[in-house]
């Protein structure tokens, strides 16, 4: 079989990312082979085409971690599925293609009432949601949540698990156009990020603790997130979106600035202060399927609506949906429409 793939020879800028022709061979025992019909960007996929994210393959590699399509071949092993089932899933890298082969065990059925691009809309920044809430921040009942960048794919669904938990939601977004989508959602506040931050906070909370922050960016709303948590408070972070590429190629000058100014925060003072800070990369969940499949059932059984999607670009257009989601202006999910 013959596939189309974007593949990236050399880390460093969107322009190195390139579209081929390649041969895929047949399905091997629990592998299926699906046809692409939709792909998801994630914000690991900006960083690792600027070779900028830990878990980056070396060499030439095919970014993309999620995807939903058709199954068009099995392998002998594959119990499971079968030819002509619509699925969605999840990928180690090499999404970003027409057709892929990967285990039956990191694929799962399409809803019924789902589109192929709520499909690939939805897997990995649910699952990242639900595992900094859930496994990680134990939200219950009563808590105050913080959730930087709210009204992005993360902060979207992190604020309808909290809110099916119970919990009390404050969402933060970059600009006050985006509090239509928090008021969809269902978040009970909501701010802007500004210099008054940890005032309208105080406000906000009164005399409520911050139970748990869930936490993006970086740069000084870490530090303000962290002095507003309450003792026994979880401030969960899964990325830094202050060294997201602003440009089309990597300036090591602005990465650098970025990381000497970094958020530092010390051990002996967490302990006095009694706070606890978890840092988590979900893509290392995709080492241990088994407890990635185990969340990933518990995520469903919370009955989620579907992912907000804000933008969708055809094949012909990654490296512009790229670019769009490098702005910071996006609102929910991009997603990729294969032909």
């Amino acid at each position: 079989m013959l596939r189309e793939v974007y593949r990236i020879e050399k880390t460093g800028s969107i322009d190195n990312l390139h579209r081929k022709n390649e041969p895929l061979r047949p399905p091997e025992g629990d592998e299926v082979t699906i046809e692409v019909k939709a792909i998801g960007l994630n914000f690991a996929d900006v960083f690792s085409i600027y070779g900028l994210y830990s878990a980056t393959p070396k060499g030439s590699f095919i970014p993309g971690l999620e995807f939903a399509g058709k199954i068009v071949k099995i392998g002998e092993k594959v119990k499971n599925f079968e030819v002509g089932d619509s699925v969605f899933g999840v990928t180690r890298f090499g999404a970003y293609t027409t057709h892929l082969n990967i285990s039956e065990k990191t694929v799962f059925a399409l809803p019924k009432d789902w589109s192929m691009q709520d499909g690939a809309a939805f897997a990995v920044q649910a699952l990242t949601a639900y595992y900094a809430l859930v496994p990680l921040g134990q939200v219950k009942e009563g808590d105050h949540v913080l959730i930087h960048s709210a009204a992005g794919g993360v902060g979207i669904m992190a604020g309808h698990i909290a809110k099916k938990k119970k919990a009390i939601t404050i969402g933060l977004v970059g600009d006050s156009v985006k509090f239509s989508i928090l008021k969809e959602v269902g978040y009970d506040y909501f701010l802007i990020r500004s210099p008054n931050f940890k005032q309208e906070m105080h406000k906000i909370l009164s005399d409520y603790p911050l139970k748990i922050v869930l936490e993006c960016l970086g740069g000084r709303y870490f530090q303000d997130s962290y002095d507003l948590l309450a003792p026994m408070g979880r401030l969960i972070t899964y990325g830094s979106a202050n060294f997201t590429p602003s440009h089309s190629f990597r300036n090591w000058f602005s990465i650098a600035y970025s990381y000497l100014r970094r958020p530092k925060i010390d051990p002996l003072s967490m302990i006095s202060d009694n706070k606890s800070v978890m840092g988590f990369n979900l893509i290392w969940l995709w080492n241990e399927i088994d407890e990635l499949r185990k969340h990933f059932s518990d995520l469903m059984m919370l009955s989620l609506p579907k992912q907000t999607i804000g933008h969708e670009f055809p094949f012909d257009s990654i490296h512009d949906a790229l670019r769009t989601f490098q702005s910071g202006q996006t609102i929910g999910k991009i997603v990729i429409k294969v032909p």
